[in-house]
């Protein structure tokens, strides 16, 4: 079996909904996965803007430590019980909604479930996006993704 995300709020490839957006809800979105392979002990999910002008992309959303027999997350939240919402590039943990510069073109939105071979990554409140990413690279069984794009106009 294919390890898989879905989402009731995203679609691969569309325009992120205005619910995803920080100055219009600044909500995250539902996703649900399946078709976790043997030993996964623990998910993360995370959401990356890798179009960012900053040199090093944009962390909107950091969560590790997803008790493996949870399989969705609702719009909104809350996350499981013992998950560790990391700190995003906004400077606080939790879900931080796209607000890229305007003019800047379309930005990608990558919202990634990973399957983990622990039951919990050494990560804080207070860890970046990139200390999440550096122990899911040593821990990673399986990867989902769900990309959608952001403008802002002006």
């Amino acid at each position: 079996m294919t390890f898989t995300l879905t989402s009731n709020d995203l679609t691969d490839g569309g325009t992120l909904p205005d619910a995803q957006v920080q100055a219009k809800g600044n909500t995250s979105p539902h996703l649900a996965w399946s078709g976790a392979p043997g030993g996964t002990k623990s998910f993360a999910i995370t959401c990356f803007d890798p179009d960012a002008p900053t040199g090093s992309g944009f962390w909107h959303w950091t969560v590790a430590n997803i008790p493996a027999n949870v399989s969705e997350i609702p719009t909104g939240g809350p996350v499981p019980h013992g998950a560790v919402e990391g700190r995003t590039d906004y400077g606080e943990p939790g879900f931080g909604g796209a607000a890229p510069p305007p003019g800047h073109g379309p930005h990608r939105y990558v919202f990634t479930v990973f399957a983990v071979d622990v039951d919990a990554l050494p990560v804080t409140p207070e860890d970046s996006g990139a200390k999440f990413g550096f122990n899911l690279h040593f821990h990673t069984l399986a990867k989902a993704s769900i990309t959608a794009t952001y403008e802002n106009k002006g």
